[in-house]
């Protein structure tokens, strides 16, 4: 489905249950509207809840039917943000309706759902952007600095990718006796403070819940396809990830195309551990020189009296991530090119994040599928 450049894109919200600012972010372009939100009438009383909440907020309609809606409110782009696993499911569909579609993280849980997706989109010759982070302004100029030579050829880069979020009890703390902490329970409960980036039944570690955005920037910086990971993970900071057999931190190195390694170490390390939002870090080395990212740049630290201790005192500022990664998409439609991080890029990621954890697991190097 195309598009006249300048047009406005009407979009449905097919299952928003994990994270409302992908749909959010799509709009603080005005070239996209939010038209409907949808899901399936068969999914329990929370998805609902928290579907309709989200209609309610937009003063738009809630529709329990996927294809009626896309039908009904004659649609050009489908945001899938629903619980982990239904996502490549969701996103299939919305590319069978002949729907560009952008979908949070991560892209799937399964290699052979990437596989459906990718042919999907591709046959049906519509645009797909897995959301992500790579026009945070510290990503931007990072880019820049390659492009321009400054460093030389990049040899080798290393990313930490550190949350400073409590994901539940900390490890230890279950007592002889007591019941495993249920996933999707914990989730649930998580969603007051916005823990839950595991949304689902099915459970996630850190890997597969935020590999994807350390894996972008190397993507996107070194340009390449990564061929083999060797991974060390483990639960080590909280109970819901022991209890769940899923890891909470990791360390990673990447072997990539043309000869260039790179190394990321990953966690959802606590609260406590840091006093913003966490550690995130690139290091990149060249041949002439290397160079060190402050993701979170540029910011302001700010601090008032009566401040509550759970605020974040730094401030990220000149953040148009969300009005640049919509208006990458809408570039795409319009002139038939491809997005920032489309479909056959988050399926290399979710490629390198299952062999990464197949690493971790066996102790041995993985080739990447």
């Amino acid at each position: 489905m195309s598009a006249n450049p300048g047009n406005k894109f009407r979009c449905a919200v097919i299952s928003v249950v994990k994270h409302d600012y992908v749909p959010n972010g799509v709009i603080a372009n005005d070239r996209f509207e939010l038209v409907v939100v949808t899901d399936d009438d068969d999914q329990p009383d929370w998805v609902h809840e928290r579907n309709q909440t989200f209609a309610d907020q937009h003063d738009i309609p809630y529709v329990r039917n996927v294809e009626k809606a896309i039908h009904d409110f004659d649609v050009q782009v489908g945001i899938v943000s629903s619980a982990a696993e239904r996502h490549c499911e969701l996103s299939i569909r919305a590319a069978e309706a002949g729907l560009h579609v952008v979908q949070d993280k991560p892209m799937s849980t399964k290699l052979s759902e990437c596989d459906r997706l990718v042919e999907a989109v591709n046959r049906n010759k519509v645009k797909f952007l897995l959301w992500n982070r790579n026009f945070l302004p510290a990503l931007v100029h990072a880019q820049q600095v390659l492009a321009e030579g400054k460093i030389g050829d990049l040899l080798a880069i290393h990313v930490d990718f550190y949350f400073a979020k409590d994901s539940g009890p900390p490890k230890g703390s279950r007592l002889p006796g007591e019941p495993p902490i249920n996933w999707l329970e914990r989730q649930l409960e998580a969603h007051a403070d916005g823990s839950d980036g595991g949304v689902g039944s099915e459970p996630m570690g850190e890997l597969k819940i935020e590999g994807i955005y350390p894996l972008a920037y190397i993507r996107m910086l070194a340009g390449v396809d990564v061929r083999r990971v060797f991974a060390r993970t483990t639960a080590h900071f909280h109970q819901a990830n022991v209890d769940n057999d899923v890891d909470d931190l990791a360390t990673v190195t990447l072997e990539m195309e043309g000869g260039l390694v790179g190394s990321l170490c990953l966690g959802r390390i606590g609260a406590a551990s840091h006093p913003n939002i966490g550690e995130i870090k690139l290091h990149l080395v060249g041949t002439e020189g290397a160079l060190v990212i402050n993701e979170a740049a540029p910011e302001v630290s700010i601090y008032y009296r009566g401040q509550p201790p759970t605020e974040f005192r730094s401030r990220r500022m000149a953040i148009d991530n969300d009005f640049l990664l919509a208006d990458d998409f809408a570039r795409a439609i319009d002139t038939d090119g491809e997005t920032i991080l489309d479909a056959h890029a988050g399926r290399a990621i979710t490629a390198t994040v299952l062999a990464a954890i197949d690493s971790g697991r066996s102790g041995a190097p993985v080739s990447v599928k």
